[in-house]
């Protein structure tokens, strides 16, 4: 892998929910807007860090709905408790710039507790990272965020791929933030694994991502096995089984809209 430096955050902290994105989070599909991955794990850091401590309760769905394209500058992250409860609540994250909404996230959270007993693993678990080939994204993709990433990677079919991802690189700036968190931040790339569609011929982003856990993720390293599908009409979805180094974790899933590149047409 290319040897780059490390920028010291994703993000920094200025108060009064504002947070400013440095270069790290330059996408790829534009590298002047921001990486939706590294924003999906701010919301999850600040929605955290609203929760009170006391309540045994654990992130179990998030969903994403993408309003738009946000410039690499300031935002603004709030929270919202929509459900209050002792063992489900449902909160809202809103990010704004400028005064334009950019990003909304819905997440309940469940009842932390030990069923240890009925648990049920019906899925193989992912081939560790040592065990595929190094892959460097930003030999594919463009973007600061991207070439900040780790990777290891296989596609065993088309519109197949197996991944694990990792950064060095704090979420927020002089902030400890979760595993959780920390996970949220990468795995909207599962888009851009298959490679099912060539990226100069079309742009296919995800105006969505929603994610379920039946486990809590930790450590560094995000495992996809991913598939792809693309519709006739303008329409793609990826699927995506999440894991982490001790096994699967949850599902992902993105909606895709396909836009057919000008210099393809």
């Amino acid at each position: 892998m290319t040897t780059r430096s490390i920028p010291s955050a994703y993000f920094s902290a200025l108060g009064n929910d504002q947070y400013r994105a440095s270069r790290a989070t330059a996408g790829a599909w534009d590298p002047e807007q921001q990486h939706i991955a590294p924003v999906m794990g701010l919301m999850a850091h600040v929605l955290e860090r609203s929760q009170a401590p006391e309540k045994p309760l654990q992130l179990a769905r998030l969903s994403f709905d993408i309003f738009g394209t946000v410039p690499i500058g300031d935002m603004t992250v709030t929270v919202d408790l929509s459900r209050p409860g002792r063992t489900i609540e449902l909160s809202e994250v809103t990010v704004t710039h400028a005064g334009r909404t950019i990003a909304v996230m819905r997440a309940w959270s469940l009842v932390d507790a030990n069923t240890s007993d009925m648990a049920l693993m019906p899925v193989e678990r992912l081939p560790g990272p040592e065990e595929f080939a190094h892959w460097d994204a930003a030999d594919v993709w463009p973007g600061d965020f991207i070439a900040s990433l780790e990777g290891r990677r296989r596609s065993p079919a088309p519109g197949r791929a197996q991944a694990w991802l990792r950064t060095q690189v704090p979420l927020v700036e002089g902030e400890a933030s979760s595993d959780f968190a920390r996970y949220l931040g990468l795995i909207d790339v599962a888009n851009g694994l298959t490679l099912a569609v060539d990226p100069d011929a079309a742009a296919y982003p995800n105006v969505d991502s929603t994610v379920s856990f039946f486990r809590q993720p930790g450590g560094e390293w995000v495992g996809l096995d991913v598939t792809a599908f693309i519709g006739s009409r303008g329409v793609g979805l990826t699927h995506t089984l999440l894991h982490d180094l001790e096994g699967p974790v949850g599902v992902l899933t993105q909606s895709l809209t396909i836009r057919r590149m000008p210099s393809a047409s």
